[in-house]
């Protein structure tokens, strides 16, 4: 792994500049006053986790929101700020996107964040609000006896994935074009390690191998008809 510093980053910035934009110049100018992505992407802000990367999308494909433990909270009305909830409501009634995927991920800080010590925590104690929309999640896994931590990891990521699906489904809009079949929701859970992809199937209640499929196939065209 290479060494992380400014200094790179300004260097590949410069790269980007000279090298990697002349590469999509015209795809750049096309996005340069509109975009049109086809899906919003809900993710985690683990740095190991790149959206575009995963997905082998261009930009102006994806319309991303990350969080600490990609959790979409239960829809509600508030005078708060509501950072991932506002981004939903724009991404589905100002930029008609037309799929949404959840992606949970391995090793995940924000799902293990949620077995830390209570002084722990309390440094961080917007983090530990902020966990508190996944706190039923955290007791439902207890409920299993002698799991190992790993064990207890992998499940929780997954519980929380199907988690925020049902949340999604909570915002009447989102809700109502599912039910039409205009838009399409999907949970994943990206296993770092390995690079693999698993959906979760909503009859069987399971996760499966994402795999290139007739079924994909079509839904990817669809995708691309007006893109």
């Amino acid at each position: 792994m290479r060494k992380n510093t400014l200094h790179n980053i300004i260097n590949g910035a410069v790269k980007f500049m000279e090298e990697d934009f002349l590469e999509h110049k015209e795809l750049f100018e096309r996005l340069g006053n509109k975009q049109s992505p086809h899906t919003l992407f809900i993710g985690c802000s683990d740095s190991r986790v790149v959206p575009n990367l995963i997905t082998n999308t261009l930009p102006g494909e994806l319309f991303v929101v990350r969080n600490i433990g990609n959790i979409v909270p239960h829809y509600r009305i508030s005078k708060e700020f509501l950072a991932t909830t506002s981004a939903i409501e724009y991404a589905i009634n100002i930029l008609k996107i037309k799929n949404i995927i959840i992606c949970g991920h391995s090793n995940c800080g924000g799902c293990a964040s949620l077995y830390e010590d209570e002084k722990k925590l309390n440094l961080v104690p917007a983090v530990k609000r902020w966990l508190d929309l996944i706190s039923d999640i955290k007791d439902e896994v207890l409920k299993y006896k002698n799991l190992d931590n790993a064990k207890r990891a992998w499940i929780t990521e997954r519980l929380n994935v199907i988690n925020s699906l049902e949340n999604l489904k909570t915002f009447p809009f989102v809700k109502d074009l599912i039910k039409s079949g205009d838009l399409k929701v999907y949970g994943w859970h990206y296993v770092i390690e390995t690079g693999e992809l698993y959906d979760y199937c909503e009859d069987s209640k399971s996760f499966k191998l994402l795999e290139k499929s007739i079924d994909y196939d079509k839904i990817y065209n669809e995708i691309f008809t007006d893109f």
